[in-house]
């Protein structure tokens, strides 16, 4: 094309690092065109103080999504860049869910203070006044668990999936709300006491280059050079990290996954587009999708779900927390039915 190829993306620190990654692979896959990222200010950037856990409520459809569609829809851009979970199943007409590329670590993650750090010695050993609660903040080593959490312990958390979850592993827990970016909410875990632990997406944290080392401390990948160390924000100090599997916290439909969404005959941007495609991610995001649109929920619906490939079979596990006993399911269908086989789950779970 004669012109730059626009591509859109929310200006966060993560939707960035993640526009970045698509942009180079684009220049990799394509050195005759030029590529350009485009910001833009979506509905859940400007609401940072808007409940998540009563979307019917307080929230727009398509928080993070609906202006990088208007751009696709208005030419004003020729592709958008999206974490998969925030993408709606029901895309507007004219625009399709093009490639996904390959899927990080689908896993949620669970960050609290570290007992040992030197910041929070003082604090720690100061005297504290009678609290009706009896709840003492909570400070840990390495390896915690939802398991290991005190009694009382506070979890915060936007996410009602995270928080259901939370719940059923940990029914004294309380789940209080929490909202921000990646930095904010680690910021709000070390300069206060007001919750014990809080839970990210593994793979948000990759994307910004952040590091479990082997105590377990958050930290910035040591292997970075000193040159890409700059584009990336330290995470504060005294942050602890373990990674909960899938069986103690499944995650949620799309996660770990971006999502590239074009205009639907832009045969031109799509052929370009599809070359970042993973054959197998797309595969697993298809079938999680079609079931969280057969639940009939958004990215905040309190569900779950996860696809693989196994050889010639997909694999959908899947939950629903929506009532006060969770359901569950597991089924397998060839590759070529992902979308029957989220079909045939949210039909199990209705």
């Amino acid at each position: 094309m004669s012109r730059p190829i626009l591509i859109c993306t929310r200006g966060s620190a993560l939707a960035l690092a993640q526009s970045n990654q698509v942009l180079h692979d684009l220049r990799q896959s394509w050195p005759e065109h030029t590529f350009e990222l485009k910001v833009i200010k979506t509905t859940g950037d400007k609401l940072q103080t808007a409940s998540m856990a009563q979307p019917g409520e307080s929230l727009p459809k398509g928080l993070f999504t609906k202006e990088l569609e208007v751009a696709l829809l208005a030419r004003e851009a020729d592709l958008a860049v999206h974490s998969l979970k925030d993408l709606p199943t029901e895309l507007p007409e004219g625009l399709q869910l093009t490639a996904t590329p390959p899927r990080a670590d689908v896993r949620d993650v669970l960050l609290y203070r570290d007992a040992a750090h030197a910041d929070f010695a003082a604090r720690r050993a100061a005297p504290r006044d009678w609290s009706p609660s009896g709840r003492e903040p909570f400070y840990d080593r390495q390896d915690a668990d939802l398991r290991s959490l005190p009694p009382k312990a506070i979890v915060a958390t936007s996410s009602t999936r995270r928080a259901a979850q939370v719940k059923l592993a940990r029914p004294d827990v309380e789940v209080i709300e929490i909202r921000g970016n990646v930095d904010t909410r680690l910021r709000k875990l070390v300069e206060n006491e007001a919750f014990d632990a809080t839970l990210l997406a593994a793979a948000g944290l990759v994307r910004l280059q952040h590091f479990i080392g082997p105590r377990g401390e958050l930290r910035l990948d040591p292997r970075l050079s000193a040159e890409a160390l700059a584009n990336f924000k330290v995470p504060p100090p005294g942050v602890l990290a373990a990674v909960l599997e899938p069986e103690e916290m499944l995650p949620a439909v799309g996660q770990g996954a971006v999502g590239l969404e074009t205009r639907t005959g832009d045969d031109e941007i799509n052929t370009l587009v599809a070359a970042l495609n993973h054959r197998n991610t797309f595969l697993a995001v298809t079938a999680e999708r079609a079931f969280l649109r057969g639940m009939g929920g958004g990215c905040q619906s309190p569900v779950a779900a996860y696809a693989r490939v196994l050889g010639h079979q997909l694999e959908l596990r899947a939950a629903s927390y929506r009532e006060a006993t969770p359901r569950s399911v597991t089924l397998r269908r060839p590759v070529a039915e992902a979308i029957r086989l989220g079909e045939l789950a949210a039909a199990q779970l209705q």
